[in-house]
């Protein structure tokens, strides 16, 4: 998976006990699907995933990792994996833009991207196949790049692995669910839980006035591939500043997360917030609470966690340099169930580990 603000890797043995106490799921909604590691986990779990994000590289992930099957992909997957790899790299969009005249990778790894991604674009794959090697070819770009995590800036001087030689693996493709084929969709969130009904809605919204548009341009940029105008020493596309996500404003937030809830199709909703956003913990079990006319049930667990890696690392400026003093580097995240039931005992009743591992419970 590619390096990404609020990958919820150590939330996902919480999640998924979550769902398997809490429910008798066959279908899960995710309308903010991201790099789609929920939704491969449900998938791997048996679950039919329906995932979904506006972005169209969250679209592409979720359709490698949720849509598309093993059994289907993987054969071709492996030889055009072979096929790319052993392809020269030729100077193009790509190179011009993202290592001449910013520094996000070595011009070398850049001509190579250049030359598979055309390669890609000229084969007219079947959607589901194009999006594993889609995939493929950005999860390796990510192994090579030269940032703290985030695309908003490039170091000053190269990270070690970016002097490392692109190369293409095949994706972890799984086979297909136990409970059915999973579908990814590149929607509004509100479009998608209007149109898509499922025993359990997981919704993991922005928290805050960072866009992951503007943080991950350049996968928008590879899988796109429309070598669009960019502005700015780290080159974002200019469709940056008009495609904001109202879950990005402090002033709309409340009322679209509102919204959202209010339109969900599923009898349990699993919120992840953290303390870094909008809406307080108060706030967030209230609004859950008044879901069902009034009748919405919440248990919240809590979990300390480490900042993303960009924290740990530190402030840079858009030319890669050092700057400011990260005021903490530990967070608080919250799992927030809500349906029309009292769910918390079963929740309560999930392992000694995950009590060890520091999860905390409780009702409201």
């Amino acid at each position: 998976m590619i390096k990404y603000i609020g990958s919820k890797r150590t939330l996902i043995p919480l999640i998924l006990e979550t769902v398997r106490r809490a429910t008798r799921a066959r279908t899960v909604l995710d309308p903010f699907s991201g790099t789609a590691r929920v939704g491969h986990a449900l998938k791997a779990a048996g679950y039919r995933v329906l995932s979904n994000d506006h972005n169209a590289y969250a679209a592409v992930l979720a359709r490698c990792y949720v849509q598309a099957d093993a059994e289907d992909v993987l054969e071709d997957a492996r030889k055009l994996v072979r096929e790319f790899n052993a392809l020269k790299g030729t100077p193009g969009y790509f190179t011009e833009t993202f290592c001449i005249r910013s520094r996000f990778f070595q011009p070398k790894n850049g001509e190579r991207i250049d030359a598979i991604r055309e390669a890609i674009a000229a084969r007219g794959l079947d959607p589901e196949l194009e999006a594993v090697m889609l995939v493929s070819l950005m999860e390796a770009a990510d192994r090579v790049d030269s940032t703290t995590g985030v695309q908003m800036a490039y170091l000053k001087s190269w990270a070690p692995r970016s002097y490392n030689d692109l190369e293409l693996r095949v994706p972890n493709v799984l086979p297909r669910a136990r409970y059915g084929k999973g579908q990814a969709t590149c929607l509004d969130a509100l479009d998608a839980v209007r149109r898509f009904a499922a025993d359990v809605a997981y919704l993991d919204p922005p928290y805050n006035q960072h866009s992951y548009l503007g943080n991950y341009h350049i996968w928008e940029s590879l899988v796109r591939w429309d070598k669009p105008e960019v502005y700015g020493v780290a080159c974002k596309r200019v469709d940056v500043r008009q495609r904001r996500s109202v879950f990005n404003a402090r002033s709309r937030f409340t009322a679209a997360l509102h919204t959202l809830l209010t339109a969900v199709q599923a009898p349990v909703i699993i919120v992840s917030f953290n303390d870094e956003g909008y809406v307080t913990r108060q706030d967030m079990e209230a609004m859950l609470r008044s879901l069902w006319n009034g009748a919405g049930q919440v248990t919240t667990i809590e979990k300390d966690f480490k900042r993303y890696v960009g924290a740990q690392i530190g402030i840079y400026n858009p030319r890669g340099e050092k700057v400011g003093v990260v005021s903490h580097l530990r967070n608080r995240e919250f799992l927030y169930v809500a349906s029309r039931e009292d769910l918390a005992p079963a929740l309560m009743s999930v392992t000694a580990a995950q009590h060890r591992q520091g999860w905390l419970f409780g009702e409201s």
